[in-house]
Order: structure tokens, then C-alpha cells, then sequence
């Protein structure tokens, strides 16, 4: 049977991830989820580990950079990273595998940038892998003005943070990924409308046929440098059609 403790990890652990997928379908974009996460993250060890501030980097094949901070401080730390290529975000990001520093003036590990962390006022560090699709991937880093604060406890709730964040993240990426299809999808088809719209009422003008009020079309496209959907849209407005164009499909 579970403890007391251990139903009160899994009740906090369970409204965090009722907040998360909460903040998915509430977020505007990739961007605002993130930053609800790291604010929430933040807020959540701040107290019991001292001040604590939280960051997510992203890593690609040829770019690392601070998606989501908590705070402007959180942000200008993270990238302190970056001008050595190394440390707890970063190798957390890099290995998968959770990089703890338990206090700054005694860590071996990464010593430049240790002397570089030190005018922060920082003490100690958690750097959680985050696993994300199509070989990307990510660190959520915490950072405390306090020495040795993140104990086994700390750790493990901030890994399952991650680990709900990597579902939730994937979920918000996807999501991003079908809305920006979406949008392109629409764009594409209203851009097909108006142009096949232009095109009828040329063949209506010059009595002629498709393929010719096709070319008509494009050698003005051309004479004018402008672009076919966008002189479709100037002949479609000087024949009165000021609205909107609209597809089949819109509602």
C-alpha cells in the first residue's frame, strides 16, 4: 500500500498534468504554452528550494536557444550556456540524462562556465532531458540562489515534470504543426478560387477560350511582376467583387 507521501506526490503530480493539458487547449500558440509551463514549474519549487528560476532550451542539429524562461534572469543564465557550449541544460539536453549541481563554487564539471554562473547569484542547478520528435531535443533546466537544495524529492518531482512536459510538448508541437498545415491549406485554396474566378471572367470579356484567358492571365502576371493571386484579386475587385473570397469549404 502507498504512504501518505506518496499519494501526495501523485496528487501534485496529477494536478500538474490537469494544469498542463489545460494550458495546451488554452494557449495561443507553441510559444505561450511554454511559457505556462515554466512559469508553473518555477512557481512550484519556489520556497521550499529558494528562489528558482526555469528555462527550456531547445537543441537542433545546428542551433540551441531559450524557447521559454520564467524570468528575464532565467533566460540570461541559460544562455550563458551557450557561449561555452556546455553545461546542465545543455548535456541534460545533449546525454538524456538528468545533470545535477549541487553548488557552483564546488563543481568540476563545466569550470568556465561555473566562473561565468557565479555573478548570477546561483547556486545550484537541475538540467531534465526532455525527449521531443524528429531528433530534436530539449532541457528544462532549474536554477536556485541556494546551495545543495534540489534533494531527491526535488529531482524526481522536477523529472516528472519533464516527462509530462515532453507529452504535453509533443502534443502543442503537433497541434502547431496541423494549424500552420491548415492555414496554408486555406490560403492555397482561396489563392486557386481567385485566380479560377479571374480566369472565367477573362473567357467572359474576350470570348475566348480556358487555356487562352490562362495565358492572358499569366503574361500580365508577368508584363506587371505580380504575382498570379494577386492580379486575379485586382481584376476580380474592378469588376465589382469587393468581398472576400471564400472556398467550398469555409463555414
Amino acid at each position: 500500500m502507498p504512504d501518505e507521501q506518496e499519494l501526495a506526490r501523485e496528487a501534485e503530480r496529477d494536478t500538474f498534468t490537469a494544469q498542463l493539458q489545460n494550458m495546451v487547449l488554452e494557449s495561443d500558440d507553441v510559444q505561450d504554452f511554454l511559457t505556462g509551463l515554466v512559469t508553473v514549474a518555477a512557481e512550484a519549487f519556489t520556497g521550499p528550494y529558494g528562489d528558482v528560476f526555469c528555462g527550456i532550451t531547445l537543441l537542433r542539429p545546428r542551433s540551441m536557444i531559450t524557447v521559454a524562461s520564467s524570468s528575464d534572469r532565467a533566460r540570461q543564465v541559460d544562455e550563458v550556456q551557450y557561449g561555452f557550449n556546455d553545461g546542465p541544460c545543455l548535456r541534460a539536453a545533449r546525454d538524456g540524462v538528468t545533470i545535477h549541481v549541487r553548488d557552483f563554487l564546488t563543481e568540476f564539471r563545466f569550470p568556465e562556465y561555473r566562473e561565468a554562473i557565479a555573478g548570477y547569484g546561483l547556486r545550484s542547478a537541475l538540467g531534465i532531458p526532455i525527449r521531443l520528435d524528429e531528433g530534436a531535443s530539449a532541457g528544462l533546466d532549474f536554477y536556485s540562489t541556494e546551495p545543495g537544495t534540489f534533494d531527491d524529492k526535488g529531482i524526481r518531482v522536477a523529472e516528472g515534470f519533464a516527462r509530462d512536459a515532453s507529452q504535453s510538448l509533443r502534443l502543442a508541437v503537433r497541434i502547431a504543426k496541423l494549424t500552420d498545415a491548415t492555414t496554408n491549406m486555406r490560403a492555397a485554396m482561396e489563392s486557386r478560387t481567385s485566380i479560377d474566378m479571374a480566369i472565367g471572367a477573362i473567357m467572359a470579356q474576350n470570348r475566348c477560350s480556358q487555356d487562352e484567358a490562362t495565358k492572358i492571365l499569366r503574361r500580365a502576371s508577368s508584363n506587371r511582376n505580380v504575382k498570379l493571386r494577386d492580379l486575379s484579386v485586382d481584376i476580380l475587385s474592378s469588376l465589382g467583387q469587393h468581398k472576400p473570397i471564400t472556398t467550398h469549404f469555409d463555414t
